[in-house]
């Protein structure tokens, strides 16, 4: 139970970090960054995903 307290006063302490960090200039551009390395990742799994999953679906209905 006192791990789980520490997670949460971590969490809650990581989240004030981040909202203080974002009214600033820097912090915008940084957050900005990682939001776009983000979506870029995810695009990235999606199209991979669809690409596979339309190979195997060729696969499938050539037998």
């Amino acid at each position: 139970m006192k791990s789980f307290l520490w997670l949460i006063v971590g969490v809650g302490l990581g989240f004030v970090v981040a909202h203080k960090l974002n009214e600033t200039p820097q912090g915008k551009q940084f957050f900005s960054s990682i939001d776009k390395k983000a979506r870029d990742f995810g695009s990235a799994v999606s199209d991979g995903y669809h690409q596979r999953e339309a190979e195997l679906r060729s696969a499938i209905d050539g037998d």
